[in-house]
């Protein structure tokens, strides 16, 4: 108790001195410069007409309105959801949030026509074990007809659901909220049934960063863990050196960061080897002149594995799992499955100048060493692997 009480005399004493009190906080100034720091920073903002991005008379008047640390939250949610980017997020959220996709979605939705499809349905998962499967036609949200509960969602922004939002929207809304579970009606083979899904934010357990069964090493989501490393490290030094590996990545939605990713490639490398191409559109914005460099893998002394290695993907590899994908590929490792989650670019954290508030969103472009974007690599098919 005595200590404590040292403590709170010590931290009261530059008050009792007459020091000046922290600023208040500019939420107000904070919400502009949000704004500012898409249009300066955004990897992608050629993604819309004229470059600029999204925006309307009803986000223009929800940042005129930020006075408080609730109000700037919810309106830099907007602002990120308007660019329909999966990559782009808030460091901070409110409980009833929509989930984040893909790290806590089990059913990845595409529009073709007018309708909404399965694309594909992660293992192990409440849409999984509900008997969801690919092909299968979403139908309805809550009890809303899927183009109805689309177009909802983008209301609230004055947007329309065109384009990349369309599908964009479903997949959240397959997600659902984070507090609560979804109902969902889907059909198959022209027979509609309404299911109640849990939200994944109750049901993904705890995992270790590997599984290890025989050869084949599966990620468990583990790619942003440094214990992931040494987890790694283990499993290919119990394995003989000619034993054929695979890799599997299908289950990396969250991404990670490259300094796993690098540990993982060293592994099959005798050189310096090219895994990836950065630009950085900021810089041109700025000074007119454009920046782009290769990212490279180095060998790590006393591991190297001389063996064979394949590597396996879906639509649960995101982020650093698709720079491992890409990595792979351009050592001539064969990369198969089905077509990855797409995500664009390399995220940056951005603190706003006042609050602190940080958010996320892709600020570097990133490409195959042969100048293909990440999000458009096409992996072979998964009979290729067998």
């Amino acid at each position: 108790m005595r200590r404590g009480a040292a403590a709170l005399v010590l931290v009261a004493a530059p008050a009792l001195l007459g020091a000046a009190a922290p600023a208040p906080v500019d939420y107000a100034g904070d919400a502009k410069a949000l704004d500012a720091l898409i249009v300066a920073n955004y990897a992608y903002l050629d993604r819309f007409p004229g470059g600029a991005a999204p925006a309307s008379a009803k986000l223009a008047a929800e940042r005129d309105a930020v006075h408080d640390g609730d109000s700037l939250l919810r309106y830099a949610e907007d602002a990120l959801t308007a660019l329909a980017d999966h990559h782009a997020i808030t460091g901070a959220s409110f409980k009833d949030d929509w989930a984040v996709v893909p790290s806590y979605a089990d059913i990845w939705i595409v529009a073709a026509g007018s309708g909404y499809f399965v694309d594909a349905v992660r293992h192990d998962t409440p849409a999984s074990r509900a008997g969801i499967v690919a092909g299968d036609r979403l139908v309805a949200v809550g009890g809303v007809p899927i183009a109805e509960a689309v177009a909802g969602f983008w209301s609230p922004l004055a947007l329309d659901a065109a384009g990349e939002r369309s599908a964009y929207a479903a997949r959240v809304l397959a997600a659902g909220r984070r507090d609560r579970p979804r109902v969902l009606t889907v059909s198959h083979g022209g027979v509609a049934r309404t299911v109640t899904l849990l939200s994944l934010y109750d049901a993904q357990p705890g995992q270790p960063p590997l599984t290890v069964t025989g050869t084949t090493i599966r990620f468990n989501n583990s790619l942003g863990d440094s214990a992931t490393i040494a987890a790694f490290d283990s499993a290919m030094a119990g394995l003989p050196a000619d034993a054929p590996v695979t890799l599997d990545l299908t289950d990396t939605p969250s991404g990670g960061n490259t300094s796993v990713a690098r540990a993982l490639m060293g592994w099959f490398v005798t050189r310096p080897s090219a895994y990836q191409i950065h630009n950085l559109p900021a810089e041109e914005r700025e000074t007119g002149i454009a920046r782009q460099w290769i990212e490279q893998v180095l060998p790590r002394s006393g591991k190297y594995h001389p063996g064979p290695v394949r590597v396996l993907v879906g639509r649960w590899t995101g982020s650093m799992g698709e720079g491992l994908a890409i990595g792979f590929a351009a050592f001539g490792k064969p990369v198969c499955g089905t077509r990855m989650a797409g995500l664009r670019g390399a995220v940056y954290d951005f603190p706003l100048p006042s609050s602190g508030l940080v958010v996320k969103f892709p600020a570097e472009r990133l490409y195959t060493v042969d100048g293909t974007p990440r999000e458009s690599f096409v992996p072979r098919p998964a009979s290729a692997c067998r």
